[in-house]
């Protein structure tokens, strides 16, 4: 297989991996699935460029796989302690330096940051804390943090704001800055833009979360 700066080895292939694998797959990457389980890999094996069952605790057999051609490595063996934490040591062990992995608990965290984790993920804590904020504020359709506190937010413009403009907002006042106003796939404007909201139109607001928070709660 031909080295390329998008060649992606996912390793388990859960509801988590398998989502990873086929998305990559989708924006255009090759991708290689991995798996001890031999059903799991059937069901993806026409959806990905390659489907192999492997036990990835070993690395000859990863090796054998072609995994040691892969730039990126993906972890998503969340349950499995030992094996996600083995399967991390051997791509270590294989050469490859960008490798993200699943972790279910703080200390599953630590143990794979101190083997050279790139980017440790908690999905589940993750989904539940952006299902708590949407719930908790109607509004708030998605969010990403930014870190130190920065996040970028996807908020519905409420409809007792029909008709009036952005100016009006006067966001200067929370510190934040409006990246965008989408209507459907349309952008129609952002900080320094005049125009008049309409019914379902979509604000993209980077700001502090207390800044944010502050704002909502003006509406």
């Amino acid at each position: 297989m031909a080295k390329h700066p998008t060649n992606f080895v996912v390793i388990g292939l859960g509801n988590f991996g398998s989502t990873v694998a086929t998305e990559l797959k989708r924006f255009g990457n090759y991708v290689i699935g991995v798996d001890i389980d031999e059903a799991r890999v059937s069901r993806h094996a026409d959806a990905l460029d390659q489907a192999l069952i492997v036990d990835a605790r070993s690395d000859e057999a990863l090796r054998d796989a072609g995994v040691a051609e892969c730039d990126v490595g993906i972890v998503a063996l969340g349950s499995d302690f030992e094996a996600s934490v083995l399967a991390t040591m051997n791509l270590r062990l294989l050469g490859l330096d960008k490798i993200w992995a699943k972790a279910v608990s703080k200390t599953h965290h630590r143990i794979l940051n101190h083997i050279g984790v790139e980017r440790v993920i908690h999905p589940e804590v993750r989904m539940g804390e952006q299902i708590a904020q949407i719930l908790h504020n109607p509004l708030i359709r998605d969010y990403v943090s930014l870190g130190n506190t920065f996040h970028v937010v996807n908020m519905r413009v409420p409809d007792e704001l029909t008709g009036r403009s952005l100016e009006d907002l006067d966001l200067g006042r929370f510190d934040l800055r409006c990246l965008g106003v989408m209507r459907g796939s349309e952008f129609i404007g952002r900080d320094g833009d005049t125009c008049a909201f309409e019914a379902e139109d979509m604000l993209l607001l980077l700001g502090r979360r207390k800044d944010l928070r502050a704002f909502t709660q003006s509406l």
